[in-house]
C-alpha cells in the first residue's frame, strides 16, 4: 500500500482463529497450499519458476481444473506463482541453469518452503501472514493487467502506469474500509456498498452538492475500472463482489449514464455492482494500511484506556462504534466509580473539552442508578453541574436542583462547541441553531456573557448558520461583543 497520513475509523475483526479457517478457504491459498504439497518432494521447473507443461497439466488435474482448457491452466498458473511468491514452495535454480536453459525446458527444482510447514503446522498468524502475503500478491497482479490483451481491446498501445494504477486501487480500498467502518447496519444490506457510492468518493469533491455532466462521466470510467479490478480481486478472499450488471453497460450509450439517479430500490440499485470487505479482508487490509502509517483503531482498544484517554478517542468515533466501546470500557468497572473517572476527565478549558463533556455525557447514558451518587457530588460545578442535572432528571433520580440561567446559557454554549468540533452536518446545526433562538427571548443579549472560552466562536459559527438575516446580524454582534470583552 502507498504512503497514508489516514486516522480511520474503528473497526472490529473476528478472533485469529476464525480469520485462520476463513484464510484456508480462500480459493487462492487453497490451490496454493494443495500445489505446495503436491510438489513435494520436488517438481522440475523452467528458468522461471514456472512448471514445465506436463506438470502444469498434472498440477491442473490436482487442483480438479481442466488440464487441457485455457481457463484451467491459467487458473493453475496462478495458483503456482501464488505459491511461490508466498514462501510455500521454494525455487532451487542455479544462476548458470538459469541463464543457458532455453524457455520450456527443466533449469531447477521447487520443493516445499518453510511457509508451507507453518502453514500446515496451524498456527493462526502464521496461517494469517501466508493469506497476506497472497493477498498482496494478487493486488499487484490486479494493477498490473495483460497489456497485450489490453491492447488487442483498444486496438492501440495502451498508457499503463502501474503505480499508479496500484495508487487508484489503494485509495478505493481504503476508502471502502472508511465506508464500512461508518455503516452502522441500517444504510446498506450486510455492509455492501453500492460501488457508484465507492467511485463518487474517489471523484466527487465534498461540497458538490450536485455534480456536474463531467463529474458523472468521470464516476463512470471509475465504476468501470473497479469492476475490473474487484473482479480480479474476489478469489484473494479481500472482497465480496457483485459485478456491474453488463445489460446496463449495453443500454447506456450516453457519457455518464450507468450511474444511478433518483430515488432506486435495493435491487436496482445492486445491479450496479456491490462490494464488501469480507471479515478476512477487513483484517488484511488494516493490516496494509498500518504498514503504511495509517491510525487503524480496533472497537476495544480503549478497554484499559483512562477516562481521558476514552473520551478523547470517542469524539472522532461513529456513533455505533463510540456506543460499542464505551460499553466495553464500562463492563468491568463500578459504575460509580466509572462515572466519577468520567466526570474528572470531562473537566477542562482547553479546546478538546467541550467533546470531551458531550462524550462524557453521552457515555453515562449506559451507566445504571448506582452512578447516581457521583453525580450528585458535582452538581455544584461550573462545568459539570447542569450536565449532571440532565443525568438526574433524565434517570428519574428525586429531588434535583433547578439549574440557573447562568448555567443553562453554559451548557448550551459547551454543546454547540462540541458538536461544531464533531463538524456534524451543517443542516442540522442550522436546524438546532434556530430552534435555540426561537425558545429563548434575547438569546443573543444573554449568550454573549457567557463566560466559556468557545463563547465568541459559537456565536460566530451561530451567525453563518441561522437561516434569518436579522438573527445571524444579531449573532454576530453577540460574538464582537464577546470578543471584546476577553480583550480579543
Amino acid at each position: 500500500m502507498s504512503a497514508s497520513p489516514l486516522v480511520l475509523p474503528p473497526v472490529r475483526l473476528l478472533s485469529p482463529d476464525e480469520l485462520a479457517r476463513l484464510a484456508l478457504a480462500v480459493p487462492l491459498l487453497d490451490r496454493a497450499v494443495r500445489l505446495a504439497r503436491w510438489a513435494a518432494p520436488e517438481r522440475d521447473v523452467d528458468a522461471m519458476g514456472e512448471l514445465l507443461d506436463a506438470d502444469l497439466v498434472a498440477a491442473a488435474g490436482e487442483l480438479g481444473l481442466a488440464g487441457d482448457d485455457e481457463d484451467g491452466l491459467g487458473d493453475t498458473a496462478q495458483a503456482w506463482a501464488v505459491a511461490v511468491d508466498t514462501g510455500l514452495v521454494e525455487l532451487e535454480i542455479e544462476e548458470e541453469a538459469e541463464e543457458s536453459t532455453p524457455p520450456g525446458e527443466a533449469a531447477g527444482r521447487a520443493v516445499p518452503g518453510g511457509a508451507y510447514e507453518r502453514v500446515t503446522a496451524g498456527d493462526p498468524q502464521d496461517v494469517l501472514d501466508v493469506w497476506l502475503a497472497a493477498a498482496e500478491a494478487a493486488l499487484a497482479e490486479a494493477a498490473s493487467p495483460d497489456l497485450e490483451q489490453l491492447q488487442e481491446a483498444m486496438g492501440e498501445e495502451p498508457e499503463w502506469d502501474p503505480e499508479e494504477e496500484a495508487e487508484f486501487l489503494d485509495t478505493a480500498l481504503a476508502n471502502l474500509y472508511t465506508l464500512m467502518a461508518l455503516d452502522d447496519g441500517t444504510e446498506t444490506a450486510q455492509g455492501a456498498v453500492p460501488l457508484p457510492v465507492l467511485a463518487a468518493s474517489l471523484v466527487v469533491p465534498e461540497d458538490m452538492e450536485q455534480p456536474s455532466d463531467e463529474v458523472l462521466e468521470e464516476v463512470t470510467e471509475v465504476m468501470m475500472r473497479l469492476d475490473d479490478h474487484f473482479r480480479l480481486l474476489a478469489p484473494a478472499g479481500l472482497l465480496d463482489y457483485q459485478p456491474v450488471d453488463e445489460a446496463l453497460i449495453e443500454e447506456d450509450e450516453e457519457p455518464g449514464q450507468a450511474v444511478p439517479g433518483g430515488e432506486l430500490d435495493p435491487e436496482e440499485i445492486s445491479r450496479y455492482g456491490m462490494v464488501r470487505l469480507t471479515p478476512l479482508g477487513v483484517h488484511g487490509l488494516r493490516e496494509l494500511l498500518m504498514d503504511a502509517g495509517a491510525s487503524a483503531p480496533l472497537v476495544g482498544d480503549l478497554a484499559e484506556a483512562t477516562g481521558t484517554e476514552l473520551l478523547d478517542a470517542l469524539a472522532g468515533y461513529p456513533d455505533h462504534a463510540a456506543r460499542t466501546e464505551a460499553e466495553l470500557w464500562l463492563a468491568d468497572r463500578k459504575p460509580a466509580d466509572a462515572a466519577r473517572e468520567l466526570l474528572a476527565a470531562a473537566r477542562g478549558d482547553d479546546a478538546g473539552a467541550p467533546s470531551r463533556r458531550l462524550m462524557c455525557q453521552q457515555t453515562l447514558t449506559l451507566v445504571g442508578a448506582e452512578a447516581e451518587p457521583a453525580l450528585r457530588e458535582v452538581l455544584d460545578d461550573r462545568q459539570l453541574g447542569g450536565m449532571a442535572r440532565v443525568w438526574l432528571t433524565e434517570s428519574g433520580a428525586p429531588d434535583v436542583p433547578t439549574p440557573d440561567a447562568d448555567m443553562i446559557f453554559w451548557l448550551t454554549i459547551d454543546t454547540l462547541a462540541a458538536q461544531l468540533a464533531a463538524d456534524d452536518d451543517p443542516e442540522l446545526l442550522s436546524d438546532l441553531v434556530r430552534d435555540l433562538v426561537a425558545r429563548h427571548d434575547g438569546f443573543f443579549d444573554a449568550a454573549w456573557r457567557v463566560e466559556h472560552p468557545a463563547t465568541a466562536d459559537v456565536l460566530e459559527a451561530m451567525g453563518r448558520l441561522h437561516p434569518d438575516r436579522k438573527a445571524a446580524k444579531d449573532a454576530r454582534k453577540a460574538a464582537f461583543k464577546a470578543r471584546s470583552r476577553d480583550g480579543s
